[in-house]
């Protein structure tokens, strides 16, 4: 099963998790052994963090694999895969860390698993510096599945930043082969959608400001479109802690989706948060593209792994997507046609 041992430099690019997620999950499905150096090595607080190692764990479990140095802190790993199975898998981030990037490392393995999948994914759902649930399950899964397969995503309770305590289970069944995909004609905005959330103590009004301002925002440059964003009460039951954000979606008559989306923070007022996400959807409308900057990226092991040549048109290249498509090339070496 083992090939030749796969090295990789954690601290070049990006030069952060993402190496991570992109390297061990196609070294777990090409059953590539892996060794990543200097992980995280430019950060403030270099190493593994908790969020990184669950996720680890998570693709460890996945195949019965062995992982050696995987340590809070540790810069150095090395990952042996076996074969992918299905089934129940738990993780964990013991934090506010992401459960939108534990999905993005496990959702390709499981896809290739011998069985169907569930997984338990425990963490923050609404967390700075990855995507927001929401962008997840209105984004990019009606985009990911035009590779030709679907999955279920179950939000039980949404988790915000310190605390986390969100969980989202994910089911899916596995399938031969993704097709792939051709994302070339942006059409026309047709349709322009949100949610404005609070949660826990933050008063029912924070969300409406939100929501009206980014409303306002949006009409300066949009004028001849609806603009329908749902001021949303987070059930108690259904969200631990205190949190509040936006997100805001166009659609265009050839199905492409796009995003904006912030969250709020302490001593930001509400009208600052709702006119945020409303300029950077805004600016990922002006480029041209048909997928939004934080799509790009997502795709890359997806295109990776479909079985012919994928298309995408993007706006600016994120360092994220070029930091995808450089580990990508290296470790799968597909063909690639941007």
């Amino acid at each position: 099963m083992a090939g030749p041992r796969v090295e990789v430099d954690g601290s070049i690019m990006e030069g952060g998790g993402q190496i991570l997620r992109v390297s061990t999950a196609l070294s777990c499905l090409l059953g590539l052994p892996l060794r990543v150096q200097k992980i995280r090595a430019g950060r403030s607080t270099p190493g593994l963090r908790p969020q990184h190692l669950s996720g680890l764990e998570m693709i460890r479990d996945l195949c019965d694999g062995r992982l050696e140095g995987a340590e809070i802190g540790s810069t150095e790993i090395t990952f042996t895969p076996e074969k992918i199975k299905g089934g129940i898998h738990t993780a964990d981030t013991k934090t506010a860390g992401s459960v939108c990037l534990l999905m993005q490392v496990s959702m390709p393995c499981v896809l290739f698993a011998a069985s169907p999948s569930e997984l338990h994914l425990r963490g923050g759902t609404n967390a700075e510096m990855a995507p927001q649930i929401d962008y997840t399950v209105m984004v990019f899964k009606p985009i990911v599945e035009k590779f030709g397969f679907r999955f279920n995503c179950d939000i039980k309770t949404r988790g915000y930043y310190p605390k986390g305590g969100g969980e989202v289970i994910v089911r899916m069944s596995p399938v031969k082969q993704l097709n792939p995909i051709n994302l070339i004609d942006r059409g026309c905005v047709t349709k322009i959608y949100g949610r404005a959330f609070v949660a826990g103590v933050l008063p029912f009004k924070v969300a409406k400001d939100m929501a009206a301002a980014a409303v306002r925002c949006i009409r300066k440059e949009i004028r001849d479109l609806y603009v329908n964003i749902q001021p949303v009460q987070e059930p108690k039951e259904q969200a631990f802690g205190n949190g509040n954000g936006i997100i805001i979606i166009a659609e265009t008559s050839t199905g492409c989706l796009f995003a904006g989306s912030s969250l709020g923070k302490r001593g930001v007022n509400a009208d600052k948060v709702g006119i945020e996400a409303a300029e950077m959807l805004l600016a990922n409308l002006r480029h041209g593209g048909t997928v939004d900057e934080y799509l790009q990226d997502q795709l890359i092991v997806f295109m990776a792994l479909a079985n012919g040549v994928s298309r995408i048109k993007t706006g600016p290249v994120t360092l994220h997507t070029q930091t995808a498509i450089h580990f990508a090339e290296q470790i799968a070496k597909p063909n690639y046609l941007f």
